[in-house]
């Protein structure tokens, strides 16, 4: 059967950006035989970045996200209920509402949901909140607009520092709870993390850093206070959990398909694994769930969840289901940005594993400067704070694995760079 004919059906599960965008491409990679999009959520695909920024001010409203889209009315859309189960031998996709979808190409676009507070009780009184979909975002800025007294936020990544940024920006109260020593410590070092962490104090955030919330106290069905492991008793109305994200696998379990908790497993162009380390040509994957080796990273499986990287793999995956045959490994350097503390952070490459790194642009005290990470001599990763026109350039010379540090007119320094570690952790 050739691919692309009428009589081949092809099924997206998921329904956020790499979906969208992995549909698309097959449709303009000349595939016309049925397409579904299978969608956990009732809405069509939206963009999420807003969700922590504008929507929680009020700027813009939760159902202004829907992404724009090239697919026209021949798609079969199957939303507000998740896929359950994936029977490969007969090619069946089984969805919660008991409907069986069979298909001929599958594209795995599952994506992640919010971490939830480990006490599922408490996790469950009115107050506390996880933000990753709309209904989150809407529940929580209905919360915000209320004017509480305190919003206390559990976790200090880029979620949990846009939310509190956007607290200060409604003029709340907000307490930023982080068990590190600065947030976005794990993804961007303690160096940095610490100059955010100033940056959001300046603005009027309590950051309590190296502390974890033990308990959240329950008052009638209503969240009241968070308690730390220190005995201190944070009163507030409003919970923030913002734990990180865990990848949606688990109606994977029994399709003989590779794949953890840490996404499912793909091979270099961006088809599936099976359990025996075979990849399924009828099955691809991408966006936050897949796992694949970067050729920049030594083959090591990552997964990505950016925004940018959910464009660039979908459409891959699209193209790839409808037929193409890729040239060469998916290497598209990770990125992402992030707006807080009233800068916008930029980063292009991962900066895991970084045994150093200088600032490679601007200054600190300025509060626009570019920081490089190296590993092995090899430059990795580059962070930009309020000075993202720069960040190509550095982009380029991770792309194309050169020495670190970087020497010449590859900075804006007239002396040698200062090589200082990045305190990941």
């Amino acid at each position: 059967m050739a691919l692309g004919s009428t009589s081949e059906r092809a099924i997206v599960v998921g329904a956020g950006l790499a979906a969208l965008r992995g549909a698309e491409a097959m449709r303009e990679a000349g595939f016309s035989g049925p397409l579904a999009i299978v969608g956990a959520e009732p809405y069509r695909p939206y963009d999420r970045p807003p969700l922590s920024k504008h929507v929680l001010t009020g700027e813009i409203q939760a159902d202004a996200t829907t992404l724009p889209s090239s697919l026209g009315s021949d798609v079969d859309w199957h939303l507000g209920s998740p896929a359950v189960r994936l029977d490969r031998g007969s090619r069946t996709l089984h969805l919660a509402s008991g409907c069986g979808l069979s298909y001929d190409r599958l594209l795995i676009a599952t994506g992640t949901r919010a971490r939830p507070w480990p006490n599922p009780h408490e996790g469950q009184l009115a107050g506390v909140f996880t933000l990753r979909g709309r209904d989150d975002a809407v529940a929580l800025r209905q919360a915000l607009a209320a004017g509480p007294k305190r919003v206390v936020v559990i976790g200090g990544g880029l979620i949990g520092c846009e939310v509190a940024s956007a607290c200060r920006r409604l003029d709340l109260p907000v307490t930023l709870v982080q068990l590190g020593s600065a947030p976005l410590a794990r993804a961007l070092g303690r160096y940095i993390g610490t100059i955010v962490g100033a940056m959001h104090e300046s603005r009027g955030v309590d950051l309590r850093l190296g502390f974890e919330v033990e308990w959240l106290e329950d008052v009638g069905g209503r969240f009241v206070a968070a308690h730390l492991t220190d005995g201190t008793r944070i009163a507030a109305d409003v919970a923030v959990i913002a734990l990180g994200a865990v990848r949606n696998t688990e109606w994977l379990d029994g399709s003989g398909l590779s794949f953890d908790v840490g996404g499912v497993d793909c091979d270099a162009d961006g088809y599936v694994l099976d359990v025996d380390g075979r990849p399924d040509p009828m099955v691809a994957a991408a966006g936050d769930v897949a796992r694949f080796p970067h050729p920049l990273y030594g083959g090591r499986r990552i997964a990505v969840e950016h925004w940018g990287h959910a464009v660039a793999q979908g459409a891959r995956a699209g193209r790839l289901l409808a037929g193409g045959n890729p040239e060469q490994s998916y290497a598209t350097l990770p990125a992402f940005w992030s707006s807080q503390a009233g800068v916008t952070i930029k980063s292009a490459g991962l900066t895991e594993g970084a045994d150093a790194m200088t600032i490679a642009h601007g200054d600190v005290a300025s509060g626009r400067f570019l920081i490089l990470y190296g590993r092995e001599g090899r430059c990795i990763a580059a962070v930009s704070v309020d000075c993202g026109r720069w960040l190509p350039a550095y982009a380029a010379l991770i792309a194309e694995e050169a020495p670190f540090p970087p020497k010449g007119a590859a900075t804006d320094r007239a002396k040698p760079l200062d090589i200082l570690a990045p305190g990941l952790s």
